[in-house]
């Protein structure tokens, strides 16, 4: 299977929705994802439209999407907060930093190391705009991500806290040259 990742266009805004609502429906969304199915599917269209030209755009936010024979398969968003902005979670941001969210694989191409390339996808775009670090909020149950988010070189920050699905730890990865992990 050949895969190709891109950054979202603005016309895609509905395949962004519905690939969207698709993951907030996984069997793991619990603890995976800060909105329920039903909070997502209330949007209208303009939202999602909104939510796509903002992620094609500009360096505040990316959406990535992996494709396969023009399926997509999977995607990951990055958020940059800025030294003093508040966080999806509430919390004060310092030192300015991304934020890897939306994270979601179909189930039938985990495995594969579609995981690993949206993701460095997500560190090449983040590096490229001069940032040292990419950060990520995981559920401390949600093994089975944790265990990704190692392979492609992310590591426990030490840092727990408890967001609206429960208790969390944050990782980080380096964006130096010398400590990328290649997937």
């Amino acid at each position: 299977m050949s895969i190709v990742i891109r950054r979202v266009r603005a016309d895609d805004w509905e395949r962004v929705r519905d690939l969207r609502l698709e993951a907030v429906r996984d069997p793991d969304a619990a603890i995976a994802f800060l909105h329920s199915y039903e909070a997502e599917a209330a949007h209208p269209a303009a939202f999602w439209q909104d939510r796509a030209a903002n992620a094609a755009d500009g360096d505040a936010v990316a959406q990535f999407v992996a494709e396969a024979d023009g399926e997509w398969i999977g995607t990951v968003t990055v958020i940059r907060w800025k030294d003093g902005d508040t966080d999806h979670h509430g919390r004060t941001v310092s030192p300015a930093r991304g934020d890897v969210v939306g994270v979601y694989v179909r189930p039938q191409s985990r495995a594969a190391g579609v995981i690993d390339d949206l993701l460095g996808a997500a560190a090449d775009w983040a590096a490229g705009l001069g940032d040292g670090a990419l950060a990520l909020d995981v559920h401390v149950d949600n093994r089975r991500a944790q265990g990704a988010y190692r392979r492609a070189g992310f590591a426990d920050t030490g840092l727990r806290f408890t967001g609206s699905i429960g208790p969390e730890l944050e990782m980080s990865r380096s964006l130096a040259a010398a400590d990328s992990v290649a997937p």
